[in-house]
């Protein structure tokens, strides 16, 4: 569609996925035997060093087994995925921190799958009004659409954090908050993802806060949504 091509020219490279009919040419092990196929090209001087020399296209999953959480750093994809893999590009922290949105099409209609590294309102200002999908459960089109994709082992709550904090007063419990660190919890059991509201800055947080806190050995991780808004929107 038209709209892709506009899309990639704005955000290619970069945090964005777009999901296309692919060519016969492209294996169905490829995309798990879906007619659809993911483009992404990342922006990372690392990644374009890998992929520039080459003369295809590289097909690669996510440096993470299904359903943990993502990985944002070298050292989190050798904890989990060890000696299953021969060797790691250490490029430094992810810069984004976030999984790429992704980007399909009904007719011209683009169709945003996954929130990512790019916000809706970005999207929005080069293609117009988009139609963002929610969680499917049962025939996801694209990866992130779970409920319960990119979770810690530690039970997770959301919701009003004095509340949830009163509720789980005698437990050992984790906090994950937008701005400001609430009362009545320890200082080293709770992850402030952005003191200034910045949300591309709680954005890298995320995913290594919700590590940290997923290896203390808590009862329970209570977390608040942020302003549905930006990259807020992706984050929640």
């Amino acid at each position: 569609p038209a709209k892709a091509s506009i899309l990639a020219e704005r955000f290619m490279p970069g945090p964005l996925t777009l999901l296309l009919p692919k060519r016969s040419v492209i294996a169905d092990l490829v995309t798990a035997g879906s007619p659809m196929v993911a483009i992404r090209v990342p922006a990372h001087p690392v990644a374009q060093a890998l992929l520039n020399p080459l003369d295809f296209p590289l097909a690669a999953p996510s440096a993470n087994p299904f359903g943990y959480v993502s990985p944002t750093t070298a050292q989190h994809v050798a904890h989990q995925l060890g000696d299953k893999i021969p060797f790691i590009l250490d490029g430094g922290p992810c810069e984004v921190g976030l999984e790429s949105t992704i980007v399909g099409f009904e007719g011209d209609l683009p169709i945003v799958y996954r929130k990512g590294g790019v916000s809706i309102e970005a999207i929005e200002k080069v293609v117009g009004v988009v139609k963002v999908q929610e969680h499917s459960e049962s025939n996801p089109a694209a990866p992130g659409m779970l409920k319960s994709h990119y979770a810690p082992g530690t039970p997770m709550v959301i919701g009003d954090l004095n509340t949830l904090a009163a509720t789980y007063k005698d437990a050992k419990v984790g906090v994950i908050v937008f701005k400001h660190t609430i009362p009545g919890v320890p200082i080293s059991q709770q992850i402030v993802l952005s003191p200034q509201g910045d949300y591309p800055e709680a954005a890298r947080r995320l995913f290594a806060g919700l590590r940290y806190l997923d290896n203390l050995n808590l009862d329970i991780i209570i977390a608040e949504l942020l302003p549905e808004i930006h990259l807020g929107r992706a984050i929640n």
